[in-house]
């Protein structure tokens, strides 16, 4: 698993851009390039708010072990900081809801912010800084390498629905790791392929509906999910399953 790690709230780590876990503080202290991709996924023990990098300057891999409603709130804050979104699904319905949100262009036409697509490699837009591009991949517990991450601004978000004993190349290779709560049976599956001690495999079948935990090398970010109205107008309240 590659480099992600929380950096703490007094500004004293550097490299700010690659890093996936920032203070309110630390993005107000960086550039605007350095902050382009960054989102506030919720919020701390005490309700400070947590930002994720998630849309940075090198590519990047996430694996999101949960619900749809994680994964759809995920690509709606990427939509909100101007990325391109392409979602490549099985159940294309449940995420119309995105092309929704996006709503229409200036010809009264679909916009193209939101692209779903059918489980099968197809081209796509061309990231940049101005325009990043998270790669939405919901295939089921064993996804296969169809979008890997090839250039800078481009990150691919494995919806996994469930943790599975094939999936261990997949969490391995992420750069971050979103864990909802797991059953036991899962939580020991994941302690085997990220090496997890017993009590955080305890505090991963623990988790309310609405936290969540990150997951990097050197980091371990238990967390609150938070919903805007407007995010819960379009997805509903906050929950675990889909």
């Amino acid at each position: 698993m590659s480099s992600s790690r929380l950096l703490d709230t007094k500004g004293g780590a550097g490299g700010i851009a690659p890093e996936f876990l920032v203070s309110p503080e630390m993005l107000d202290a960086v550039s605007p390039s350095g902050d382009r991709g960054g989102m506030v996924l919720g919020s701390g023990l005490q309700g400070e708010p947590l930002t994720i990098s998630a849309l940075r300057p090198a590519p990047t891999r996430i694996v999101l072990v949960g619900g749809l409603y994680l994964a759809r709130q995920v690509a709606l804050r990427a939509m909100a900081v101007g990325a391109w979104v392409v979602v490549a699904t099985g159940r294309p319905a449940a995420w119309q809801v995105l092309q929704k949100a996006a709503g229409a262009g200036p010809d009264g036409r679909q916009a193209p912010l939101v692209q779903i697509r059918r489980l099968s490699p197809v081209e796509l837009p061309r990231p940049s800084e101005d325009s990043p591009l998270l790669v939405v991949h919901d295939g089921g517990p064993t996804p296969q390498e169809l979008f890997p991450p090839r250039s800078p601004w481009q990150t691919t978000v494995y919806v996994l629905p469930y943790m599975h004993p094939q999936a261990g190349a997949t969490a391995n290779a992420a750069d971050l790791v979103l864990l909802q709560r797991l059953p036991v049976g899962q939580a020991q599956l994941a302690a085997r392929v990220w090496r997890l001690p017993p009590p955080m495999v305890q505090q991963l079948t623990t988790l309310a509906d609405d936290q969540v935990v990150a997951l990097g090398r050197n980091l371990w970010r238990p967390l609150r999910l938070v919903t805007t109205p407007q995010e819960q107008q379009i997805l509903g309240p906050v929950r675990r399953g889909d």
